[in-house]
């Protein structure tokens, strides 16, 4: 059987591509993980200052930064997006699928049929084309040297979201057995396949859903009565990548304080 251990040779860094990386869980992600070892190719859709300032953090945490700007969206952009990491570094260790939106406040009998299909084409379908061409590099069966991948879901798709976004739950309910699949697909070639959770975070996608304060607003639902922070998910996604989670893999982590 091929073992999971993502270790690279000796004294290489790894190579992990986190999509949406500009900010927010996914910025989080990038900088820690350049303080534990890892080059990171950061994935952005638009904002390319807040991608480059992401960068400047991981070139500060001692990593080396890779920025590919794609719509995660559209398949040819991620085909694109991977064969210019090829170019650049020879392949990838990990992949941190974090690249989502949300949508503003709506019933399901008030939503577009192009809300429906935006929403599930960033946060699904850009999720699989991403861990394809993971796949493709990674896998023992392809001649790679193992890795894992993170998925990023959100425990929306326990509690559904009923009244505000129903339509991001239900993406992030085809995350979790789009993660449970394929880590149990690819068990055997070395790579793992995991999802973390979040619960209600501080970060700046509630403001592009037209709600800045939401997290804040909704602490009193949380039983620990405050939201968590994008670092407080990243710890989380970092363990998964490393090789301390070398057992684990179709794991749904949940980390929400409790809700």
């Amino acid at each position: 059987m091929a073992s999971a251990n993502t270790q690279p040779s000796p004294g290489a860094r790894r190579r992990l591509l986190v999509t949406g990386a500009g900010r927010g869980i996914g910025a989080a992600v990038a900088v820690m993980a350049a303080r534990r070892g890892w080059d990171v190719a950061i994935n952005y859709a638009r904002d390319a200052a807040a991608a480059e300032r992401t960068a400047e953090a991981v070139r500060a945490a001692g990593g080396r930064a890779l920025l590919l700007p794609a719509d995660v969206a559209d398949d040819a952009a991620v085909v694109r997006l991977f064969a210019a990491l090829d170019a650049a570094w020879g392949g990838l260790d990990g992949l941190v699928n974090n690249a989502g939106i949300v949508d503003v406040a709506q019933r399901v009998d008030e939503y577009s049929a192009e809300r429906v299909q935006r929403m599930f084409a960033v946060n699904v379908f850009g999720s699989f084309s991403c861990a394809r061409e993971a796949v493709r590099r990674m896998g023992t069966r392809h001649g790679g040297r193992g890795g894992a991948i993170v998925n990023i879901g959100s425990v929306a798709s326990k509690l559904g979201s009923a009244g505000q976004y129903v339509d991001y739950a239900a993406a992030k309910g085809a995350i979790d057995v789009f993660t449970v699949g394929l880590s149990r697909e690819v068990a055997t070639e070395g790579i793992r396949v995991n999802c973390v959770r979040p619960g209600i975070t501080d970060t700046e996608i509630h403001a592009s859903g037209g709600q800045p304060d939401r997290a804040w607003r909704l602490a009193s639902q949380i039983p620990m009565q405050r939201p968590g922070t994008a670092d407080e998910i990243a710890e989380a996604v970092l363990w998964l990548l490393s090789d301390a989670a070398a057992y684990t893999t179709g794991a749904l982590l949940d980390v929400t304080g409790g809700r």
